[in-house]
């Protein structure tokens, strides 16, 4: 069975969302208050609801709970995304993914139930920054405030060195959970498997042995 979702709020990112769940072969159900958003995700979402969602009584027409996850992703309405988790709660959603404003948003979303909380423009913002101070990661995934998934490319520095030789967890308490090579990706490598130029290490950690980590061996 097709997993089923509902995205509330058709902004940039809600919208994102849907377009990659639809990707993804998912069912959704798209709602907003605007109709001219609801219009325009007419012919791409499963379903594509006007409504308004701090209407607890509007949800229950909907059927919402009948749906495993519903991502809140209301634009700058903070009261309406907090009215709108809190609604979704109740009525006993059984996961709820919610878009932050701010750190005093996230704290109250929190109280209130929500199970995920994203802050879009802050970590797309950590990664567009940490991509350009070092031309060695490529790509950066924050898993919280302190620990993160980096991709980087391997240099002349580290080409030819075994994990064993690097022995990279010793010494930076960073892990090495994956090798892509070419078309090829090596899952929990070898310790004696051998790093080639270009590699492009999947690194896990936390930010500050991460930092040491890329400033000591790839500099």
């Amino acid at each position: 069975m097709k997993q089923e979702f509902v995205v509330i709020g058709l902004g940039r990112f809600g919208g994102s969302i849907v377009n990659e769940l639809i990707e993804l072969d998912a069912s959704v159900m798209a709602i907003d208050k605007s109709q001219d958003r609801v219009d325009e995700f007419a012919q791409i979402a499963t379903q594509a609801v006007a409504a308004d969602t701090t209407d607890e009584s509007s949800l229950r027409s909907l059927g919402i709970r009948n749906f495993e996850h519903v991502v809140v992703a209301i634009g700058e309405n903070i009261q309406a995304s907090i009215l709108t988790t809190l609604i979704l709660k109740e009525l006993g959603v059984q996961t709820i993914t919610v878009k932050a404003q701010n750190d005093y948003h996230e704290k109250v979303l929190r109280k209130i139930g929500a199970d995920h909380v994203i802050h879009p423009e802050r970590d797309m913002g950590r990664r567009i920054a940490n991509r350009m101070v070092s031309n060695d990661i490529l790509d950066y995934l924050e898993l919280s405030d302190e620990y993160s998934i980096v991709e980087i490319r391997a240099n002349q520095k580290l080409s030819g060195a075994t994990l064993i030789d690097l022995d990279i967890r010793a010494k930076y308490g960073v892990n090495i959970v994956a090798i892509k090579r070419e078309d090829h990706i090596l899952v929990s490598p070898q310790a004696i498997e051998e790093i080639q130029l270009n590699d492009v290490l999947i690194v896990i950690g936390s930010d500050v042995d991460i930092h040491r980590f890329e400033k000591k061996v790839l500099h």
